[in-house]
């Protein structure tokens, strides 16, 4: 296959993944958006316990044809306690805009702010959606 073939393979190869990606961003789920990017995501388990670890699946949805997202970053802190959590999660990329994060735990109630870094071309945006644990 000569190198231009391959490029338009390519091109298309992309093309039909990213209508499926916006698609999926349709699906039921916590949402969460910016001006650039939507960000679907759950939990597993569904119900967040304190002091027990949890995993976020997320998906990340460009809004406009210039945003495409290159990584994400999940975190979490207590704005009230000005602190975050005593474990740091990792994330790993489980195809276009798929993401999972593992090893996050909440070790007290309370307001958390789970936090999703979208990194992108133009630069990191961060979104932010409040969960209230008791």
């Amino acid at each position: 296959m000569s190198g231009g073939a391959r490029f338009l393979a390519a091109a298309a190869l992309a093309s039909a993944i990213a209508p499926a990606v916006a698609q999926d961003c349709k699906a039921p789920g916590a949402r969460v958006e910016s001006e650039r990017y939507v960000v679907v995501w759950r939990t597993t388990p569904a119900k967040i316990a304190v002091g027990k670890h949890f995993s976020v699946d997320a998906l990340v949805c460009a809004k406009g044809q210039g945003a495409s997202s290159t990584g994400l970053r999940v975190d979490a802190t207590m704005p009230e306690h000005r602190h975050g959590m005593n474990y740091r999660p990792t994330v790993a990329a489980k195809g276009p805009g798929r993401y999972v994060a593992e090893g996050l735990m909440f070790h007290m109630p309370g307001r958390w702010q789970l936090v999703f870094d979208v990194e992108g071309k133009g630069g990191t945006d961060r979104l932010a959606t409040d969960i209230l644990l008791e």
